[in-house]
């Protein structure tokens, strides 16, 4: 590894690190088809009504304890775990999951939109994500941007055209400093081709691909800040539309290969 202007340029390839997520998740009988919600509303509402079963369970001394779940639809067995919030978190998450045995995956949460004509809760699936995070540079060597794995994502295009639900694509960007989404920077990812802002995308993608799993996207439509005043459009307006998005969700994992 030879040093760069940045530390963070400083990519390493070894797949070993000196602390590894399989030394302590070992799961038995996981599910290999997970779903990835930003929602621990709809967790929560979920686990009210005894769909959702825990079976493992993410201890930390400094946070709360993050349980994986298990649940059954149209027959099958499928896991579901929280991300947390930020792409440090998200990709601790996603190696937990992936250390229990989970190898697919569909994510879904919300975004803030760069352009206002995108109504909210409209379903958007990220083609790439602008890596304005840190988490993925220690995954994949530096590039401007990293590709939401294709085949995951024409297949969740291909079951949505079918079910005639709409949704468009595009380019997201990912950012640690949601405090630091100014008018120049908007205007710049904007003309560079971004259509959505979130925390996670980039650095989910590069988990992925290091790791050799699948992983899928879909995003919910939530604030505009493509003006020049943030609009929150009601944020959590629709607790509704985040539970339909976790069962299309659901209906989307049934139907992996």
């Amino acid at each position: 590894m030879e040093p760069k202007d940045f530390p963070i340029l400083e990519f390493d390839a070894e797949k070993k690190s000196i602390i590894n997520p399989e030394a302590f998740f070992k799961g038995e009988n996981t599910p290999e088809i997970c779903i990835f919600p930003f929602y621990k509303s709809v967790i929560k509402n979920l686990v009210d009504k005894k769909i959702l079963r825990e079976f493992a369970c993410e201890k930390s001394l400094v946070t709360d304890p993050l349980p994986m779940y298990e649940m059954q639809h149209n027959g099958q067995s499928l896991a579901v775990v929280t991300p947390g919030l930020g792409a440090p978190f998200a990709a601790g998450m996603l190696e937990f999951a992936i250390a229990l045995g989970c190898k697919k995956f569909i994510v879904i949460g919300s975004c803030g939109v760069l352009d206002s004509s995108i109504p909210s809760d409209h379903l958007i699936i990220p083609t790439t994500a602008i890596r304005e995070e840190g988490t993925s540079y220690h995954y994949v060597p530096p590039s401007r941007e990293i590709a939401i794995d294709p085949q995951m994502q024409s297949f969740i295009k291909s079951y949505l055209d079918e079910k005639k639900i709409k949704y468009i694509e595009g380019k997201t960007w990912s950012t640690d400093a949601f405090y630091r989404e100014t008018p120049d920077k908007i205007k710049f990812r904007r003309e560079e081709g971004a259509i959505a802002v979130e925390m996670e995308a980039a650095a989910l993608a590069a988990v992925a691909s290091f790791r050799g799993v699948s992983l899928g996207y879909i995003l919910g439509a939530g604030d505009d800040v493509s003006g020049m005043e943030w609009d929150n459009r009601s944020l959590m307006k629709s607790m509704g539309f985040h539970e339909k998005l976790f069962w299309l969700a659901a209906d989307i994992a049934v139907n992996l290969e």
